[in-house]
């Protein structure tokens, strides 16, 4: 779990992410997962930040049944489809769910 002040924080990323979860036409529900997936793994690097965003919303999306490509993700978020491959199953994994093996 995170604290607002995290939320706050952390708000450019926040809107980044709601931002490409509205150009990739998820639901709320999308975009709430992706967020708390984000904040709640926040990375201390600057630069790892835009790669960790895209990873939740993907994540986000796959929790909330709305599947979108790595592909499609990462180009909303403006990061490499690897950026998004490489994260999303350990967020998952760190949130408690288990990630699917395909």
């Amino acid at each position: 779990m995170y604290s607002a002040r995290d939320r706050v924080k952390n708000q450019q990323w926040v809107d980044a992410i709601s931002e490409a979860a509205a150009e990739l036409e998820l639901d709320a529900e999308a975009r709430s997962n992706a967020v708390d997936l984000f904040v709640s793994h926040v990375p201390d690097a600057e630069r790892s930040k835009p790669a960790v965003a895209a990873a939740a919303l993907y994540a986000g999306a796959l929790v909330a049944g709305e599947e979108r490509s790595q592909r499609a993700v990462a180009e909303a978020m403006g990061v490499t489809r690897l950026s998004v491959q490489s994260k999303w199953k350990d967020l998952l994994s760190d949130a408690g769910f288990r990630p699917p093996t395909w």
